[in-house]
């Protein structure tokens, strides 16, 4: 029977050594599985503060181009204004050049005044005052397309239409 016991108790430690490496390599493949998972977790956590940071930046970007395209669309309606203006004073002045050709003087003289570039084709408080509106809105320095010089011009052609027409 001695030999039974031996053989059972051999066995028995076999047995429990194979446990033990079973349970360590376990152990260290959990552990191994962990580490892996707190890598994944911190790249999660980049990835997702790259993310926060490029909508922010995209964010940016397209308030700054939205504002562009808003003073495009001034800077072009004024042109378009001014086209018109400019036509139709060509008219006039056709129809005066025609009037003078014939010895006759115009119904209607066109009013020759001071006014700079920026004003050209105003003509009375409530356009000057428009104009002015639309060309600080345009020129301010906080704009993209501001400039503290033209808004200086701006400003001094103002004040003297001003004086003019009150």
């Amino acid at each position: 029977m001695d030999l039974q016991a031996m053989f059972q108790e051999q066995e028995t430690t076999l047995y429990q050594e194979w446990c033990l490496r079973e349970t360590e390599e376990i152990e260290r493949k959990r552990r191994s599985l962990q580490e892996e998972r707190l890598k994944l977790e911190d790249e999660k956590r980049k990835f997702e503060w790259e993310k926060k940071e490029y909508l922010i930046q995209k964010k940016a970007e397209d308030r700054k181009n939205e504002q562009q395209q808003q003073l495009f669309n001034m800077k072009w309606k004024m042109l378009e204004d001014e086209v018109k203006k400019l036509a139709s004073e060509r008219e006039q002045f056709e129809r005066d050049k025609l009037y003078e050709q014939q010895k006759i003087t115009p119904a209607i003289s066109v009013r020759k005044g001071s006014a700079g570039v920026f004003f050209v084709g105003v003509d009375n408080s409530n356009s000057l005052k428009k104009r002015y509106k639309d060309l600080i809105k345009i020129y301010h320095p906080d704009n993209v397309a501001g400039d503290k010089t033209t808004l200086q011009e701006i400003n001094s052609e103002y004040a003297k239409l001003r004086v003019i027409f009150e």
